[in-house]
């Protein structure tokens, strides 16, 4: 997982917003695509890929904060 901890947060923020909300109009392809997923429509290959696309940065974020809060709870218990 080092390689999660070299991801700069700040280009993780950013890259989260912007492929997380694109399209901003009508509305964002992953909200799009988790409504979907939620329906039981997302069958075709193409909208399975851009459910995974739209939602790989803001998976990864998530996923940084997690691990920088479990490194900083391990940290205080070392003290």
């Amino acid at each position: 997982m080092h390689w999660l901890d070299k991801l700069p947060l700040g280009i993780l923020v950013v890259l989260a917003l912007f492929l997380g909300l694109a399209p901003f109009q009508p509305e964002p392809h992953l909200w799009e695509k988790l409504k979907m997923l939620a329906a039981g429509t997302l069958s075709r290959p193409i909208d399975i890929f851009d459910l995974f696309l739209h939602a790989s940065f803001p998976l990864l974020l998530v996923a940084k904060l997690i691990r920088m809060a479990t490194l900083r709870s391990k940290g205080e218990r070392n003290s």
